[in-house]
Parts: C-alpha cells; structure tokens; sequence
C-alpha cells in the first residue's frame, strides 16, 4: 500500500504526515488492519526498539470533583460507587508506589480529583515526592493535579517532580460537549505551564464515544503542535453512572487504527496505552504493542486492570521487554535536547518521554471520550461491561494493589 510506505518513510525521518495521510490511516479497512500496524510497528521499533515502558498510578484523592466531564466517574455528582478518599498521606503514597515499582515500573504517576491544586495541595504532593524518591532511587514521578496556577508548576519541579500530565482529551471543536466547568484553553495553558517549568510534558486524547475522525486527527496534531513529551491514549470507560455509562463505541480494530495513526504522527513520541486497553483491545491487546511503547501496570485510577503479572507475561510472549530502570526512554536526540516533544518544531518529532498518561480530566481520570455530533462515527463495538470493574483495592483500601 502506497500510502503505509510513505508514512514509514515520514516516520523514519520525523515528518508530519499530512491530515489526508493521517485520515486515510483511519478510513483503511478492517481487512488491512495487519498491514496496518505493520507498517507503524517499523517506526515504534525504529525509535524504541522491543522497550515497552511501564508506568503506575497512584491515586491520591478519589472522587469528590467539583468539574462535569461527562467521562468521568470522579465528576461533580457521579452516581458510579467508586472508591471516594481525601488525601492519602505520603507514607501511603510511597507505599501504594512502592507496589508498582517492584511490578517492574519506572515511573510512579501521582493523580489527584479535582478542578486543580491549592497552594496547599502542592505542599502535600512535595512531601509524597520526596517521600518516594527518598525510598526509590532513580524513580520519574510524574503529578497530574488538574489545572495549574502560576507559579505551582516551578514548585512542582523544584519538589522532584519530573513530569505533568494534563490531557487536551478531544478537538477544541467538541471540547465544550463534554465539559462545561472549564474550557479547552484552560487545558492548553496547563501543559504550557508545565512545558514552561522545565517539567516534562505529557498530554494525550481520549477515544471512544463516536468522535468523528476529524476529531482525532485534529486533536493529535494540535498535539503535536502543543509539543509534549508523551502521548497517553486513552479510550473510554464506559463507567455505569457517567452520561456517557452506555457508549460501546469502540472495535479492537478501531484502537488499532487510532494508535498507528498516533504513532505516525507522532513517530518518536512515548506513546502509552492508557484507560481502556484492556475493555477495547482484550484479546489484540499484545499487537498494540507494535505501536505504543509504554502501558500502566495493573490498575487505572477508579477502575481495576489486566492483572500485573499478565501484562508481564503478555510483554513477554509478544516478544518485547520491559524498558529498566536504567534505560533512557527518549530516543539520542529527544534526550540531548532536554524537554521537546511533539514536533512543533521542524527538526523535531513527536518526542519520546516517560510519562504518566494519568489525566484524562479535571485530575485525570480512566477513560474519557468526545462527546461532539460525529461525522464520522465509528461502528458500534459489542458492550462488553463484564470488563467494567469498580476498583475496591489498592490506594484507599486495607486491601493489596494490584501491581
């Protein structure tokens, strides 16, 4: 296929596709879903070899959130009967991180529900920092808190922290569909707050609620354009309780599509598999791995995940190996050249960094999707809430984390 050999062309020499490209990786057919990823898996090996990064969540603070995302199961008013917890001391934190890290983590992603820190706030998440770094040496902490205020970005990185994640979720067309308590700009100045501190930027999409293609292509680039470090993609959730609870909109080939179109785009980027891997790819979920370079371990923020030692034994039976602790996530010249990302510039790509696809929301939450009048919707994939399981241990339990 002409087009999948010019993308791996482009992607070899970190250029920007063009959106017809990018919406013809799209529109390709379920029969050609194999050449597909194919064709993506030469630039993910390309940049990151067979590494498959992990990254673990640690929940902070569960539910209680005064914003409306309608993904979300930690929204203002959620009915979903998840775990709900105010601020785990940094004891309990460095605990619950300490789980995932002996699972084989390199990165500890601190997530917190709620519009955004206080200056408070901040103080508590410096102290959980310092506390799993004094105890985990050479561990990335990454803090995904919600919207950031002046000055609470330097403070963060001045703490330890090495990353920020802020999702922008879907294009700024739709975003008012699917949040009304704050605006995409809101989420654009975040990242660039954090870009600004010398964090490592992380920001992502959520797929899943029949988003038009335009929709996604729109939102990777402004991606790309914002210039993060990692690209989490997430695909929703669908969490009874949430208005969209009953969104199945998704097919494991669909995700496929999504990530290889990421991956195009945005050839030498840390693209993670975050929420809802284990809902929508189930059974493909080891050719995902052809196309993003980093997943979580064991369980999402308010819902539980494949089992720890099953995505271990899933990294290995595909035939790639965990990235160690001592191993630099960015490609030579992402790593050379201090915090770049996703190729806003023209010698850059899209930046490979280790990050935490934590947010996907006011704090981050699992899974999230646009919510806009698609053009062109995705077909229907078979509900499968047998998948869709409240998290009951872990962080904010007596019980053990799954990790």
């Amino acid at each position: 296929m002409d087009l999948l050999n010019t993308l791996v062309d482009k992607g070899l020499r970190r250029e920007l596709p063009t959106r017809e490209e990018a919406l013809a990786v799209l529109a390709t057919s379920d029969d050609d879903v194999l050449d597909v990823v194919a064709a993506a898996g030469k630039v993910r090996r390309h940049w990151f070899g067979r590494r498959v990064k992990l990254n673990y969540l640690v929940n902070l603070k569960s539910g209680l959130c005064p914003e409306d995302c309608s993904y979300c199961s930690q929204r203002l008013g959620s009915t979903t009967g998840i775990l709900k917890y105010t601020w785990l001391k940094p004891d309990e934190a460095s605990r619950a991180a300490a789980a995932g890290l002996a699972g084989g983590a390199k990165r500890v992603c601190l997530v917190a529900s709620g519009r955004g820190p206080t200056d408070r706030d901040v103080d508590r998440v410096s102290e959980t920092i310092k506390a799993i770094k004094d105890q985990n040496e050479g561990v990335e902490v990454c803090a995904c808190l919600g919207l950031l205020s002046d000055g609470q970005a330097e403070r963060l990185r001045e703490a330890g922290a090495d990353a920020y994640n802020h999702n922008l979720n879907t294009s700024e067309a739709t975003y008012g569909d699917i949040t009304t308590t704050h605006t995409y700009a809101d989420r654009v100045d975040t990242v660039s707050k954090a870009h600004a501190a010398g964090l490592s930027a992380c920001s992502g999409l959520i797929a899943g609620m029949g988003e038009s293609d335009e929709d996604l292509v729109d939102v990777v680039f402004s991606l790309r354009e914002l210039d993060p470090d990692s690209v989490p993609v997430n695909f929703l959730i669908p969490v009874e309780g949430t208005p969209l609870g009953k969104e199945w909109n998704l097919t494991p080939q669909r995700c496929l599509r999504i990530l290889a179109m990421v991956r195009f785009v945005c050839p030498d980027v840390e693209v993670r598999i975050a929420g809802g891997r284990e809902v929508h790819l189930r059974t493909m979920q080891p050719l995902a791995l052809h196309l993003a370079n980093s997943i979580f371990l064991g369980d999402y923020l308010t819902t539980e995940g494949q089992a720890g030692k099953a995505d271990l034994e899933m990294i290995a039976d595909a035939g790639f190996e965990v990235e160690g602790a001592g191993e630099i996530t960015l490609p030579e010249h992402r790593a050379t050249a201090g915090a770049g990302g996703c190729g806003s510039h023209a010698e850059a790509g899209c930046g490979s960094h280790a990050d935490a696809g934590c947010g996907s929301g006011c704090g981050a939450h699992e899974g999230g999707s646009v919510c806009g009048t698609a053009a062109a919707a995705a077909p229907a994939g078979e509900p499968r809430t047998d998948l869709v399981a409240v998290r009951r241990r872990g962080a904010g339990t007596d019980l053990a984390p799954n990790a």
